[in-house]
């Protein structure tokens, strides 16, 4: 089976509340980047802003139970089922687990531990 992935346009930075704000200020005072809050509805998320970054969006995410920062990024597919069959054929399941997420995802991690959201690609 040969499948495609591709790299989204969104990460996350997992931020534990103690740097928070001194990381939203980071990004939106020192780098002056256009941040903005969006309301969220998550047990695992308190809250997040949105952080145009080029043709990216950088998530920043505050997670209460966090001690240290992580980057979770985003992969695009064609088709999430057959994707997360070929990787499931090469030992890699899912972590759905991690934090909520609709049905049609799934959050995976590579060898090293670094968390990505597999979804389908967007058509405009």
């Amino acid at each position: 089976m040969d499948q495609k992935f591709e790299a989204g346009i969104n990460f996350a930075i997992k931020i534990p509340k103690s740097n928070y704000e001194k990381t939203v200020a980071f990004y939106r005072d020192i780098l002056k980047f256009d941040v903005s809050e969006k309301s969220i509805n998550n047990p695992t998320v308190s809250r997040t802003h949105k952080v145009k970054f080029g043709n990216n969006i950088i998530w920043l995410d505050c997670v209460d139970n966090y001690t240290h920062a992580e980057i979770w990024l985003q992969l695009t597919v064609p088709n999430v089922s057959e994707a997360t069959d070929y990787l499931l054929s090469h030992g890699i399941k899912n972590c759905d687990e991690l934090e909520v997420i609709p049905d049609n995802m799934h959050w995976i991690q590579d060898p090293a531990g670094i968390v990505f959201n597999l979804q389908s690609i967007e058509r405009k």
